[in-house]
């Protein structure tokens, strides 16, 4: 069925499905958003409710018109009209990208009562839809205001630090616990290796199997060392990917260089790479994690440097 061939009391039933659709939707944020952002949950509570007015006119018509029965049209039933996300992904939005995916379904509702309204012969239809349609253009207006609202009485910049707070503990600190890891436990292998045996195959080898190894086993610790839920640091699976994932990093970097078959040119650029790698560790904890910068780069390369020599002297010894 495409929208150019839907009639009258066709079009009403796809205007009520989809407010309704549009209101739950708006409830999902809403209640995604509630425990750490309020503000912007009671936003869209609004939302929902104007939502669920326009669908009781919408019936109201709908009855007076073609009777009690409301066939279901969705809009993915229908060519030409777009489909909304999938309402579980809601979950998943932060609070800037909730509000963007709401003025795009504004906009795509205006627009949707703006082709429906000519089509329908009714005078009293034409004139709900196309009311309809400018009380949608002034909900983005609406929202503006709240905003607004909000941003005077401080509630969106609280937000804004929750935000920050929640991708520090959710992000930034199982990344930056797994860059670490991954920098600085596979220097000793990786240089004994390089140092016991002169040869950059098999130092490659040992230094590949000592990240990944690092980065599967700190996945695991961070996805099993707590679920999230009294300490908000969200899904554990997420951390521990994270986690994972840079520990792999960590210790991948300064092993590539062992691909070049110089052993001297190759351990060059590795220890080079390793430098690199503990500024960005000490760059991370000045950014996020408040620490003075001097101090955090003492405190990363003291710890590199006890390490490279562990592996150094083991290594030549």
């Amino acid at each position: 069925m495409h929208f150019r061939d839907l009639n009258e009391a066709q079009l009403l039933a796809l205007a009520i499905t989809s407010e309704e659709e549009d209101g739950r939707i708006y409830r999902d944020f809403a209640e995604g958003l509630r425990a750490s952002f309020p503000a912007t949950a009671e936003l869209f509570t609004r939302m929902a409710d104007e939502e669920s007015g326009h669908r009781h006119r919408l019936l109201d018509i709908y009855r007076q018109k073609f009777g009690e029965h409301v066939p279901l049209i969705r809009r993915q039933d229908v060519q030409g009209v777009n489909i909304r996300r999938p309402p579980w992904l809601a979950a998943s939005l932060r609070p800037e990208k909730a509000r963007e995916e709401a003025t795009l379904m504004e906009q795509d509702a205006r627009r949707f009562y703006e082709a429906a309204a000519p089509k329908c012969g009714d005078a009293a239809v034409r004139q709900l839809l196309g009311d309809l349609a400018n009380e949608e253009q002034k909900h983005e207006a609406t929202a503006e205001s709240v905003n607004a609202e909000q941003t005077e009485t401080g509630a969106v910049e609280q937000e804004h630090e929750t935000a920050r707070r929640l991708f520090v503990l959710r992000i930034i600190q199982p990344g930056l616990a797994g860059l670490m890891d991954g920098s600085v436990s596979t220097l000793a292998p990786l240089f004994a290796a390089a140092f016991a045996t002169g040869n950059t195959t098999e130092t490659f080898k040992v230094g590949l199997a000592a990240s990944v190894g690092a980065g599967i086993s700190m996945g695991f610790a961070e996805a099993l060392s707590d679920d999230g839920k009294l300490s908000g640091r969200g899904t554990p699976w997420l951390r521990g990917v994270v986690c994972g994932l840079m520990t792999t990093l960590g210790g991948i970097g300064h092993t590539l260089p062992y691909l070049i078959h110089n052993f001297h040119t190759a351990t060059g650029i590795a220890v080079a790479v390793v430098v690199i790698e503990l500024g960005v560790i000490s760059w991370i904890r000045y950014r996020y994690m408040d620490s003075p910068l001097i101090s955090a780069t003492l405190q990363v390369i003291g710890g590199g440097l006890l390490v490279f020599l562990a592996g150094w002297l083991i290594g030549a010894g």
